[in-house]
């Protein structure tokens, strides 16, 4: 891309060094997700409105200890947690020590709920009035950030979402 014709010939060197470590920063994202387990969230519209690399909770146990005991996670990086059947799902931060957002997702990834910013360590049941076959958690906040809505679609890449059990 060429720096605006505006740009002071002074400005127009870090203009092409901004650009060229924006593009290189979203090629490791593209290329992390091409190595693994990613969920695209899309808009009703068609735009993706974030990428996340996922570790998949697909058997009872993985579901059960879940994020706990992490004390970072990076900011496109969560965990999907894929259920057998649709229901009314309720999930606790025992023993998570961050906060995170729960997307809750029907069985055809349409997300029908989100609960923000669960605090850690707490025992309240965190649940949205839907059924859901799947959650998406990531760090808290992250669904704020990038405008993360009711309606928008979970887009499933490098795994097949069913349970091994």
């Amino acid at each position: 891309m060429l720096p605006p014709s505006n740009l002071s010939p002074m400005r127009r060197p870090i203009f092409v060094l901004r650009w060229r470590a924006c593009a290189a920063i979203f090629a490791l994202a593209l290329i992390a997700c091409a190595r693994g387990p990613c969920v695209a969230i899309v808009a009703p519209g068609g735009k993706e409105v974030a990428r996340v690399r996922v570790e998949v909770a697909d058997t009872a146990s993985e579901r059960e200890t879940g994020l706990m005991y992490r004390s970072h996670l990076d900011e496109d990086a969560g965990m999907i947690f894929v259920f057998r059947e649709p229901s009314r799902l309720s999930f606790w931060m025992k023993n998570t020590e961050i906060p995170l957002d729960m997307i809750f997702a029907d069985a055809d990834g349409k997300i029908v709920g989100i609960v923000a910013n669960a605090a850690p360590y707490t025992l309240t049941p965190r649940a949205v009035d839907a059924d859901a076959s799947y959650v998406l958690e990531v760090n808290g906040g992250f669904a704020a950030r990038h405008h993360v809505a009711a309606g928008d679609k979970l887009i499933f890449s490098g795994f097949t979402p069913q349970t091994s059990e």
